[in-house]
Formats: structure tokens, sequence, C-alpha cells
């Protein structure tokens, strides 16, 4: 769940460099130890920072003393801070001249589920709220967040007994710049999903990096409420939406690259003029949604929608025994594709210590995933089914149908839109 405090300081967390203590510095410029060290701060979700350093392993000790530095005493310096505003305010204005709108509606989709409240506020900085982020504002923020039960210190390919030690030795009872005392301002509030509509009115005609031109778009992205990762649900939602696959129009490959999933065979395969079609599940400590986007000429907008609606009640019918074995072992070889990266792994076991005390093995999840059956996933989808949609919507929106249609369209038998008559066009 994304909490209100960070909500200006996001964009600005992953850019701001910490100057670390002269001795840290020195050991990194004139150690060997340092030859292939990586260093990164990452949001990579709206709810949990990350800090990555990969090392030799004889330098255990040294890592986890830059780390504990890093996140304890960083010195948040005014010229640091005035640098990352800079930054921060290059990546808004790139993020809207970007050719692929996909964050943009990935937000979007959010403030419109989520309205007004946690991973419905605002991922980006709001450009308005840059100066008002200074050494206090940060401060009161790492005193709030950066207590010892909110952390977790994970390591692979290293010993348990030696990361504990290092952690005992660098972390347990370690006072922190900003001093020790009672967290204040924590936003523990639970996400409530609304539904709703985002709309934004903007012109896609020239969006092209290079010389040649992007056709005009209009992307439609319409989500329903899925479940909380914590659920036993979470695991046929993820099959469903691996079942729904879908990409853009000029995506190449074979079953492997999802060719054979719901959105091509029914949409990318039958209406040329759409240029894409794609499922995304996003899943949060008290809530989750599984939306679609899609994407077209402005003056098949209607069209484009009500395909899309089909599709959502189409989910409800029984999967086929093929296309859901399909989906479960495609489901499967990306999990462990994913997990042969060794920073994936300490995410991982990060993010799932963090968010639940234990931690899932890949072949604990394999076996979930091989127990979901076609009544599972038809069961999930008529709980979707009964939420109230959410919609995005980018570019030339003089075709799009009101919310008031295609909630209706949700609710029908056949996800088709109400007919409409116009007396001139």
């Amino acid at each position: 769940m994304k909490q209100s405090i960070p909500v200006e300081l996001h964009t600005s967390w992953r850019n701001l460099l910490f100057l670390l203590q002269p001795s840290m510095a020195a050991k990194m410029k004139f150690s060997s130890l340092w030859k292939n060290m990586e260093e990164s701060v990452t949001v990579r979700h709206p709810d949990t920072t990350m800090y990555a350093v990969s090392a030799e392993v004889k330098g255990l000790d040294t890592v986890v003393s830059l780390l504990s530095d890093a996140v304890l005493q960083p010195r948040l310096l005014d010229e640091e801070i005035e640098m990352t505003r800079t930054a921060v305010r290059f990546e808004l204005e790139d993020l809207n001249m970007r050719p692929d709108p996909e964050p943009l509606l990935t937000e979007m989709i959010h403030a419109a589920a989520f309205r007004g409240n946690t991973v419905g506020l605002p991922r980006f900085c709001p450009a308005e709220n840059l100066e008002k982020i200074d050494r206090d504002l940060l401060t009161t923020y790492l005193r709030s967040y950066y207590c010892p039960e909110r952390m977790v210190l994970a390591g692979v390919g290293i010993e348990h007994e030696q990361l504990v030690a290092c952690a005992r030795k660098y972390l347990l009872g370690m006072t922190p710049v900003w001093g020790a005392g009672t967290p204040e301002k924590v936003d523990r509030s639970v996400a409530q999903y609304t539904g709703g509509i985002v709309k934004t009115e903007k012109d896609m005609s020239d969006v092209s990096l290079g010389p040649t031109p992007i056709p005009e778009l209009t992307h439609i992205m319409i989500g329903l409420e899925s479940c909380s990762f914590l659920e036993d649900d979470f695991i046929p939602f993820a099959v469903l939406n691996m079942m729904m696959g879908g990409g853009g129009s000029f995506s190449a490959g074979g079953p492997g690259k999802g060719m054979f999933t719901r959105l091509y065979l029914n949409v990318l395969n039958r209406h040329h003029w759409m240029y894409n079609a794609t499922s995304y599940h996003h899943s949060y400590e008290d809530s989750g949604l599984l939306c679609i986007h899609a994407s077209a000429d402005p003056r098949q907008v209607r069209e484009m929608v009500e395909i899309i609606t089909r599709e959502f009640i189409q989910m409800s019918s029984v999967a086929g025994e093929m296309e859901l074995e399909r989906a479960k072992t495609q489901l499967k070889s990306m999990l462990m594709m994913n997990l042969e990266s060794r920073p994936v792994i300490f995410e991982d076991v990060g993010r799932q210590v963090l968010a639940t005390g234990q931690r899932k093995l890949p072949h604990e999840l394999c076996q979930l995933i091989s127990s979901v059956t076609a009544a599972d996933v038809k069961r999930v989808t008529s709980r979707m089914l009964r939420s109230k949609p959410a919609v995005a919507a980018l570019g030339d929106l003089s075709e799009l149908p009101s919310y008031e249609h295609i909630q209706a369209a949700l609710s029908s038998k056949d996800g088709r839109l109400p007919r409409t008559y116009r007396l001139f066009r």
C-alpha cells in the first residue's frame, strides 16, 4: 500500500544521491573489492524503496557497512536536493513527451480505481510539490518510515549466519542521523477501491522521436478490482492475466511469446486496425487491479471499447483445458526464468518477507499455479465483474463512450455497449 506522506517524494527519492561518510567513500575508491560493484537506490513499486549492492562475497562486511551508512546516515545536503529537483523536473517533462503512454496510463488507471486514497495518489511527484521538498520534509519521512519493523535485509549467495552477524554489527542499535524517537505521521490507511474515470485530452499526432511518423492513436485502459497478493485468489488471478496476455500488433514469435493468448486470438488477429491489446495485473497488500490497455485510431474508439468490454465478459466462460494448461505453464516458466537472476531473487526475498513475514519458495508457487482449475478462474472472474470499472483515457476522446455506457456493457451478458442514435453527424 502506498503511503500518503511519501507521495511528494517518490520520483525525487529514487534520484537522491546520498553522500557517504568519508571513510566509506575512501573504501569505495581504493579497495579492489569494488571493481565490479554496482550500487543503486530504486523505487520499483509504489510501496517499497530498495537499496541494492552487488560485490564479491569476501566483501560482505564492507557491503553491509556501506548499506548501513547509505540508509541510516544520509547527509541530505541542500545542493543535492536542488540537483534532484532539476532531475525530477526533467523526468516529468520527459514523461509527457514519450511516445509510450503506458507509465502515464498506469498512473491514471490507479487514480480512477482508488480515487483520492493510497495507491490512487500520484506516484510521480506533482510539479507544484517540488519546492516543498526540503531537508526537514525528507527527515520527517525517514523518521516515520525508516524504522526496524519496516526493514528487511536480504542476501543471495552468502551464508545466513554471516549476514546475521553483519546485521548485528552495523544495523542493530545504530542511531540514525535523524535521531531516535517514536515514528510520527505513519499512514496506515487501507486501499479503498472506488472505480471511476480519468480522461486526458491530448494531441497524439506528433509523438514520433524520429523521421518515421507514429500513427495518431487514442489509448484506453479499463480495469476491475481483483485481490490482494495476500489472498488465495491471487494465483488464479495471475493465471487469468496470463491467459489474457496480449501485446502490440507488431509483436513476433511463437507460443512462448504469448501469440496464443486470448487478446491475440480474439482481438489483434481479428481486428487489424487495433495497435495494442495487453492485460496487466497490479496487486497490493489490501487490493488489486486487473486491466486491459488498448489503442487504436481515434475514429474507432467506441468499437475498441466494446471489444475490450466483451473480452471482460468472456473471461467468465469456462476456460479450455489446453488454454488453461498453456497459461499455467507460461506463468511457471516466467517465474523460474526471472528467478535465475540474483538481483531478482533478493528483491523477491525482501518483498515477500516485508509483506508476509515469510518467503514462498519457487516450487511452492509452482504447485499453487498447477492446482488452479477452470472453476477457480471462473470464480475469480465473477468476483471481479461485480466491481465498478476504472477507466483511463488518453488522446483524442471525441468518440469515447460515456462511463455509464461502459459500466452498463460490463454488467450485461454479452459486453455490448448500449446503442446510441444521432440525428446529425
